[in-house]
């Protein structure tokens, strides 16, 4: 099971190493100041064991796209690209973005530290009970082409 949680592993097709691997790899997630690296489980796998092993579960079906070649090659993977991200954001939101706030949380932040606009979106979306990735889709992958309006935070 663990063996499924490692970057070895979530690249080793090529779908994931060709596409989504080389845009995070282009982000503050993969290489920053402080040198701390997420890696595609801590986003993408619950870390609490009975929340993982539905995850994968789920994430078992997602198989189902390699073994039928609905995503392997890189204009596949592009026509399915909203699709994909937006039940992503649709997990991630439902959980109230959980895997991010395993190393982010409204009261960890100094937002004294933080750019104006930063500070106050956060305390914005504090007070609207707002989730990470209602703001920040795109933050580790690129946006797909035709995200609605209201997507593009």
């Amino acid at each position: 099971m663990e063996a499924t949680n490692t970057m070895e592993f979530c690249i080793s097709c090529h779908e994931m190493h060709d596409n989504v691997y080389q845009e995070y790899k282009k982000t503050i997630h993969y290489s920053n100041r402080t040198g701390v690296r997420a890696m595609c489980s801590d986003c993408h796998v619950p870390k609490d064991w009975s929340h993982k092993m539905v995850r994968k579960i789920k994430a078992s079906a997602e198989l189902w796209g390699k073994l039928m070649g609905t995503i392997d090659t890189r204009e596949k993977f592009e026509a399915n690209r909203l699709r994909l991200a937006e039940n992503e954001w649709a997990r991630m939101k439902a959980v109230d973005s959980r895997e991010c706030r395993n190393c982010h949380s409204f009261e960890g932040m100094d937002t004294e530290k933080q750019k104006l606009r930063g500070a106050k979106m956060h305390k914005i979306a504090q007070d609207e009970k707002k989730t990470c990735i209602d703001c920040h889709k795109g933050i580790a992958h690129q946006k797909p082409k035709g995200m609605k309006e209201d997507d593009d935070e």
